[in-house]
């Protein structure tokens, strides 16, 4: 089974890349965070992934999802012992990074989980009951001490979900700008507490190239 694989970008698809190990190519599969940290990482960089190999006798084709941190892929792994999310709705789901995910399970905030790729109330729900209370070794720091950022009280935070969802998915956008967007026309009106307004405040302001124009 592959474990880890130590190589260079070969090609880089939407929600792929090719990976060149040895003269060797492997199809990787890699969650939208994880492909959004690539960055603008050109052909021929050198790339190390931790892989999960997923493998049965309904999906005899071997597939290969890649993290850059071990410790990605041990919340992947602690992501699939929910009902119903398999290896691949749980890569698609993966489009924030696991510690705010890990929040979001450890404060029970169903309307943010329910924003991630593919997670209705219902699933949300069911990862709050199954992870709660065990995805706290994920987190930067203990919950307390943590400074709840701009934008995510619990009425803001659904709508951010549904924000994010529509400039990532709708508009084209890259996830870490359609944060950047969201939290900016936050900080400039506070007060937004609904998807139409916040939409609005972000294309108020931005421009191309750049956040907003301040």
């Amino acid at each position: 089974m592959i474990a880890y694989l130590e190589g260079s970008l070969f090609k880089k698809e939407e929600d792929r890349i090719l990976l060149l190990v040895h003269h060797v190519g492997y199809e990787v599969l890699l969650p939208t965070v994880v492909m959004d940290a690539l960055g603008e990482r050109e052909t021929g960089s050198p790339l190390a992934l931790h892989i999960y190999y997923y493998q049965t006798e309904r999906q005899p084709r071997p597939i290969l999802i890649g993290f850059h941190r071990e410790r990605e892929k041990n919340f992947f792994q602690l992501f699939l012992t929910v009902e119903d999310i398999g290896p691949i709705k749980a890569a698609k789901a993966l489009t924030m990074p696991v510690e705010k995910i890990a929040q979001w399970i450890e404060s029970g905030d169903v309307a943010g989980l329910s924003g991630l790729k593919g997670i209705g109330r219902r699933t949300a729900q069911k990862i709050v009951a199954t992870l709660g209370g065990k995805a706290g070794q994920f987190l930067d720091m203990p919950m307390e001490d943590q400074k709840r950022p701009q934008g995510t009280s619990p009425l803001q935070q659904n709508m951010v979900g549904l924000v994010r969802d529509v400039l990532v998915q709708q508009m084209g956008h890259k996830l870490a700008e359609a944060e950047k967007l969201i939290q900016a026309a936050l900080a400039r009106n506070p007060d937004i507490h609904t998807p139409e307004v916040l939409l609005e405040e972000i294309y108020r302001s931005w421009r191309p190239g750049g956040v907003h124009d301040g």
